[in-house]
């Protein structure tokens, strides 16, 4: 029988036994692998053209972006409703990709300690959110969501929209400098409870 460790190239033999060349070799596989996935998305029109009506955040729903990933809400609220006919039920219309063309980075995520806010916008009043987020036992009694009452005291950074907006109109943000220049005096006297609620009331809207 012919000794197959003895031939010539890379055998199973030098790769099982060498610690680099097996990292060397996984990581070239899942290079290659990620961009079979990930580069074709970005030449399908589906997942980069934005659902018909859809607009970059305004100033102060960017605002309420910022406190929504600072208040670490993607750790219980996922914003993707699966083609599931429970889920649909429930929620609304699945999810596309149209629809997150301007969130950098997008708030999709998995786990649902509450329930997914893909449509939250519109649903509940202004003064409901305003409510709920101070103390959510006031409207929703068997709720274990945090209360979050210093958002209503707390003013919202004005100063920092212009570069933040400008950042996202690199990422394809159709924003005017009209719109980057009066972003600090649009969201003034504002509060990050009023900057929440906008930003929770614009989720979804565009496609119910």
């Amino acid at each position: 029988m012919s000794n197959h460790s003895n031939s010539g190239g890379l055998s199973h033999e030098k790769v099982e036994t060498s610690n680099f060349l097996m990292i060397v070799l996984i990581l070239v596989v899942l290079l290659f692998g990620g961009m079979v996935e990930i580069v074709p998305l970005f030449f399908q029109k589906s997942t980069t053209e934005a659902v018909p009506g859809l607009k970059p955040y305004t100033a102060l729903q960017v605002a309420g972006r910022d406190v929504y990933v600072r208040e670490g809400c993607y750790n219980c609220h996922s914003q993707m409703i699966r083609p599931f006919r429970a889920e649909t039920l429930r929620y609304g219309p699945y999810s596309v990709a149209g629809e997150f063309v301007y969130d950098h980075p997008f708030q999709w995520g998995s786990k649902r300690t509450g329930p997914d806010l893909a449509r939250v916008g519109g649903k509940y009043s202004d003064e409901w959110h305003r409510i709920h987020l101070i103390n959510p036992r006031d409207v929703v009694p068997e709720s274990n969501m945090p209360a979050y009452p210093w958002l209503a005291t707390a003013a919202v950074d004005g100063a920092s929209l212009p570069a933040h907006m400008s950042g996202l109109r690199k990422l394809g943000a159709p924003y005017s400098d009209d719109e980057i220049a009066k972003a600090t005096e649009d969201v003034k006297g504002k509060t990050e409870l009023d900057a929440v609620i906008a930003y929770l009331q614009g989720m979804g809207i565009h496609r119910k």
